[in-house]
């Protein structure tokens, strides 16, 4: 807690060359860019590191996770997971990131420094192949992933300004 408020990070993940991949970055980049933050909100553009991010990520009070999850829902919908259906999430591997950040998570509770409460917001996959571009039916989730995770930030009282 930072001054009485809960250590928030809000990550996105994935690989911004393998076009739908890369939906996390692009959205955790929309909610960095167009918000300014209290200071115990962070955003961080994990791309395809894991373990790199454990300082990042050590003793917060609640992790957001932007990403693509393939769900078996129909592509382009959004994914919303929660608690302990998050790792089980990451088992799926869509790429070789997403069994890093189950090691991550795995790690960061092995040293009892893991976050309380993790959530997981993404969108199923269109593409999955060597382009910079989103599909067109992730990239219109983008703008409601940052919706989700401004509506869970409200929900406990957080509520960062538009940038100006």
């Amino acid at each position: 807690m930072t001054n009485g408020q809960p250590n928030i990070v809000i990550l996105g993940v994935g690989n911004v060359l393998m076009a739908d991949e890369g939906v996390g970055v692009h959205a955790v980049t929309a909610l960095e860019n167009g918000y300014v933050w209290p200071e115990h909100v962070r955003c961080v553009d994990g791309g395809t590191s894991t373990h790199e991010l454990l300082d990042d990520l050590e003793d917060i009070d609640r992790l957001i996770v932007l990403d693509a999850v393939k769900a078996g829902k129909t592509p382009g919908s959004m994914v919303r997971l929660e608690g302990s259906a998050v790792p089980s999430a990451f088992q799926t591997k869509l790429s070789p990131h997403q069994t890093g950040i189950a090691d991550l998570l795995a790690t960061l509770t092995f040293l009892g420094k893991g976050p309380k409460e993790v959530l997981l917001l993404g969108v199923e996959p269109v593409r999955l192949e060597l382009d910079l571009n989103l599909s067109p039916e992730v990239e219109a989730r983008v703008a409601e992933l940052g919706k989700q995770v401004l509506a869970e930030l409200a929900a406990i009282g957080i509520t960062p300004k538009v940038r100006a």
